[in-house]
């Protein structure tokens, strides 16, 4: 609860004081499309759920309630832009919204896609953790077949991006490019998923997520006038520097990747909080609707050379805090991460932390 209060002050803040006016979320582009009419007032207040899964609500429910109630006071509707593969991690929105282009322009094409909606319609879990192990049911053939024709689709619209567009305008074939492009991402991400869950991924193969949310980023940039963008997602797709738990790499944040290509136009600010508990992740769970719950786990005193260390230390552990990482000496190499400890060079990671004395989870949390 407390995070979210922070961003939603944070956004204020940049909307109103720093002319910010994009918001770039961790969803899907099909997710995005379908809560932004809900932020712009129609619907009831209660009716979020009716509109994208439990995993979306419960990560962002509370943040998009704000959303929509400042909204009220807004003459212009701030909206959201999904950057992300799809929360539920399944295909189904995607596909949809790229063969009712390809039915338009290209009838072959679009009778291929048919020919796999019925494989990527048994993929359809609430989130990764439901959505790999149903994939990881498909055979062998099914698996091979769903990827080569999402592959031979993406080529195919590449190819013939000069006909589509004289034919249906940029707009419309990008936006079919996109879903398409995330279909793609989501088939891939399901493999790597379940070898993850199955313990016997390629190292950092997950990784292929946050450059596909890099890439979103950096498309949206470059395609925005005067582009300044809010990108609201956990610190570990954020950060600057690869992600390194217990001295082993794991990813290769979309934070990365930013930070490569877009230098100093991109800044990040990572929340922590100097609590004694934390909601954490407990799966598998056969009763919830994502196939996990959240539940409090207690936390070991934080680590010499951490952040959280340091603000108990200096008697600011019971106050809101927000930390420059460029001045503050001496620097800091461990940062929580949910019921972990991050290693890193916060200095490099990130430019500023946030923190608060707890974190609780919201109740729009409904696992």
């Amino acid at each position: 609860m407390e995070f979210t209060l922070a961003r939603a002050r944070l956004v204020r803040y940049l909307v109103e004081e720093c002319g910010f006016t994009t918001l770039a979320f961790e969803c899907g582009h099909a997710e995005a499309a379908a809560i932004n009419p809900w932020l712009a007032g129609e619907g009831d207040d209660a009716g979020l759920p009716q509109l994208v899964g439990p995993l979306t609500v419960g990560v962002f429910g509370q943040l998009l309630r704000w959303l929509r109630d400042y909204n009220r006071s807004r003459p212009k509707p701030l909206q959201v832009i999904g950057i992300d593969l799809p929360n539920t991690l399944t295909l189904n929105s995607d596909l949809a919204r790229a063969d009712a282009y390809l039915a338009g322009v290209d009838p072959s094409a679009s009778a291929a896609l048919n020919d796999i909606l019925p494989l990527a319609g048994r993929i359809t879990g609430s989130s990764a953790v439901l959505s790999a192990h149903q994939w990881g049911a498909l055979g062998t053939a099914e698996q091979d077949a769903l990827t080569a024709g999402l592959a031979r689709l993406s080529l195919r619209l590449q190819t013939m991006e000069p006909i589509y567009i004289e034919q249906t305008g940029l707009d419309a074939y990008t936006t079919a490019r996109r879903c398409l492009n995330a279909a793609v991402h989501t088939d891939y991400q399901l493999r790597a998923m379940n070898a993850f869950f199955a313990g016997s991924g390629a190292p950092c193969d997950p990784s292929l997520r946050e450059r596909h949310m890099a890439a979103s980023v950096q498309d949206l940039a470059a395609t925005t006038v005067d582009a300044r963008i809010i990108v609201m997602a956990h610190n570990n797709h954020i950060q600057k520097t690869t992600a390194i738990f217990d001295g082993e790499l794991t990813a290769l944040p979309m934070g990365y990747y930013l930070a490569r290509n877009l230098g100093s136009g991109y800044r990040t600010i990572a929340l922590t909080h100097t609590g004694r508990h934390v909601p954490e992740m407990a799966f598998p769970a056969e009763d919830s609707p994502v196939g996990f719950t959240l539940e409090e786990v207690g936390l070991p005193t934080p680590p010499d050379g951490s952040i959280e260390k340091a603000l108990l230390n200096a008697g600011l552990g019971t106050s809101p805090t927000l930390t420059d990482l460029h001045v503050s000496t001496p620097p800091f190499s461990h940062i929580r991460s949910q019921s972990v400890v991050m290693d890193a060079d916060l200095g490099q990671a990130f430019d500023l932390v946030l923190a608060s004395p707890a974190a609780t989870r919201d109740d729009t949390v409904s696992f």
